[in-house]
């Protein structure tokens, strides 16, 4: 079978788009896609999308992107699976395109959620969450990770301060990421005076949610035309697995079994160990996230992912370089358009395009977005061709 690439991809910045629809953010980012392999049409669209129904009042996002973007007559379908939903879609059209059934499939990503604010922005995100045992009862996604920092405080020894190495990074890596939210470093002390969301969980613990819209173009390589420029990446192997919706069903709360799961699938697919990847592009929704990522997907023992931040091993120039464009905290959290900026950023590096935050030499990234505290987690191996 013909190799499956990554052919084209395109991104709105990430921020408060208050004047542009949900259906106007992702034909930018459809068409920046386009414009980088001309003549190659998708027979297929799947648009991720979290928040729509609730907060935009709009349902059937699939159709109306597809239909806005001309691609009338084509396979059109909405994917939500809460904040794993860019990287579904992804699977999706990846799918669709080793099936045999399409020779090019796109997977789009947007979210508006500026289109609501106050508590209705916090009531949106707590449907991604047990309705019946967590959101009725009160608990947010912030209250929940704050209840996980907590417990990962109290089982490991880890000190507060130590939460703080992994936001610092984000916004330092955000400095050379022209789509990001937040372009500008912050320093240790502001991050320990700013307003406490849900003790111990600060603002700065916590990725906003935002607006953008991200687009990814799949195709089988022989299908792409001749003139095409860009440097190749392609998909080498997906990993997808689920856990318990409830964080307090878990048997081992500490443990966040779908990221080990999916990488390990992920890497076997792709013929590779993740300690043989370039960067990892994880999902930092929240602080806490970071350390149980990288203890469950191998990088660290139990216990010990919060010391790594202690070092210089996940910095650009690190052995294990992570945000390298920002992540969610500084690039900004657009729902269910967050998983396929992960996929994209990490095709620029991968196509050596990252600017100022290139990692040299990157031939192969990992790339994970979660559902909540690793409910759902969905694992990309991705290399440079």
């Amino acid at each position: 079978m013909s190799e499956i690439v990554i052919a084209g991809i395109g991104m709105t910045p990430v921020g408060e788009h208050w004047a542009t629809s949900l259906r106007e953010l992702a034909l930018e980012a459809i068409e920046k896609a386009l414009h980088e392999v001309e003549g190659l049409r998708p027979q297929a669209v799947f648009v991720a999308n979290m928040h729509a129904p609730v907060l935009s009042r709009q349902a059937n996002v699939g159709p109306l992107v597809a239909d806005f973007a001309g691609f009338r007559g084509v396979e059109a379908a909405t994917v939500e699976a809460g904040g794993a939903s860019g990287g579904m879609a992804l699977r999706a059209a990846y799918l669709a395109v080793a099936s045999g059934e399409v020779d090019a499939a796109l997977a789009v990503g947007v979210e508006k959620a500026t289109d609501r604010v106050g508590a209705g922005v916090e009531s949106a995100a707590a449907t991604v969450l047990d309705a019946d045992y967590e959101a009725e009862q009160g608990v947010t996604p912030a209250v929940q990770a704050a209840l996980i920092m907590q417990h990962y405080m109290q089982e490991t020894g880890a000190p507060r301060e130590a939460f703080a190495a992994f936001p610092l990074l984000a916004h330092q890596n955000a400095v050379g990421n022209p789509y990001a939210m937040y372009r500008k470093a912050v320093k240790e002390s502001v991050y320990h005076r700013v307003t406490m969301v849900s003790d111990p969980l600060n603002l700065f613990d916590a990725a906003p949610l935002a607006d953008g819209a991200a687009a990814v173009l799949v195709a089988r390589r022989d299908a792409l035309p001749p003139q095409t420029a860009q440097p190749l990446v392609k998909i080498a192997g997906f990993g997808v697995a689920n856990d318990t919706l409830a964080w307090h069903d878990r048997d081992d709360l500490l443990d966040f079994a779908a990221v080990r799961r999916s990488v390990e699938a992920a890497c076997r697919r792709a013929g590779c160990t993740p300690a043989e990847v370039d960067f990892f592009e994880l999902y930092d929704a929240f602080s806490v996230y970071v350390p149980l990522i990288l203890e469950a997907a191998g990088f660290a023992p139990r216990g010990e992912g919060w010391k790594m931040g202690q070092t210089d091993a996940l910095t650009l120039d690190g052995s294990l370089p992570i945000l390298t464009m920002g992540g969610l905290k500084a690039r900004g959290n657009p729902g269910g358009a967050t998983g396929l900026y992960q996929v994209a950023e990490a095709v620029l590096q991968l196509r050596g395009q990252a600017g100022d935050n290139q990692i040299p030499r990157a031939r192969r990234g990992l790339v994970q977005s979660l559902s909540g505290p690793a409910s759902l987690a969905v694992t990309t191996v991705l290399e440079a061709v």
